[in-house]
């Protein structure tokens, strides 16, 4: 069970406010989308991603205290982490590259049995 961050006492996990000091912890009352909130008399447009970037939407920027699409701009997400990328050669790159264009090689076989029967 997480603590609230203003009173620090246990709180449920879904809580869309503390039981205790009665401030807000889900955006728009939906237990899904969390409410950042700064600390003290910091903003929170000052660390996030898309104040850095211009394309922050929303009413309170640039002194925005509460938000739900706060990004901090020192962490990187997980998402934007890409795989790492994995070569496959040989027979089996050719037969995941055949079955991915399974509509190229049918145009490709007709073009070629037409261009056989014009031939003969």
């Amino acid at each position: 069970m997480p603590n609230c961050p203003h009173c620090h006492k246990l709180i449920d996990n879904q809580a869309v406010k503390c039981p205790h000091c009665l401030r807000t912890l889900k955006a728009y009352g939906h237990p899904g989308i969390p409410l950042y909130q700064a600390k003290g008399d910091d903003f929170l447009c000052d660390r996030c991603t898309y104040h850095e970037n211009d394309t922050c939407n929303f009413p309170q920027r640039p002194y925005a205290k509460t938000c739900s699409l706060f990004q901090d701009k020192n962490e990187i997400p997980a998402e934007l982490n890409p795989p790492p990328y994995r070569s496959s050669g040989g027979i089996l790159g050719f037969k995941l590259w055949c079955q991915r264009n399974k509509g190229l090689l049918l145009i490709l076989a007709v073009v070629i049995i037409s261009f056989l029967l014009a031939l003969s």
